[in-house]
């Protein structure tokens, strides 16, 4: 079974390796991970500190941007081809009203 560990244990862990006052072993021994894992969480910690000190916000409104245009001209595209089916079925006969 995978253990989950919350966001504030692994900063907690790593900025305890950044003092390098402890080996990676000695820190994952005690915290009770592999020393891989806090090598990964490291890594993952020093490539996301890039976006703090970005100019644009952290480098997320960007994408946040993005993705939200993206889901905007796929429900536009969705409501066009189900108004469009509705249509196509209405004039083949298909579809049928009651009322």
């Amino acid at each position: 079974m995978r253990k989950h560990h919350s966001g504030a244990f692994k900063i907690q862990t790593i900025l305890e390796v950044l003092k390098e006052e402890k080996t990676i072993s000695q820190i994952a021994s005690g915290a009770g991970v592999h020393p891989t894992q806090i090598s990964k969480w490291k890594a993952q910690a020093l490539e996301g500190l890039g976006f703090v000190f970005n100019g644009d916000g952290g480098g997320r409104s960007a994408e946040r941007a993005a993705y939200e245009k993206q889901v905007h001209e796929l429900y536009a595209e969705i409501g066009k081809l189900t108004t469009q089916l509705a249509w196509l079925k209405k004039k083949s006969g298909i579809y049928h009203v009651e009322g």
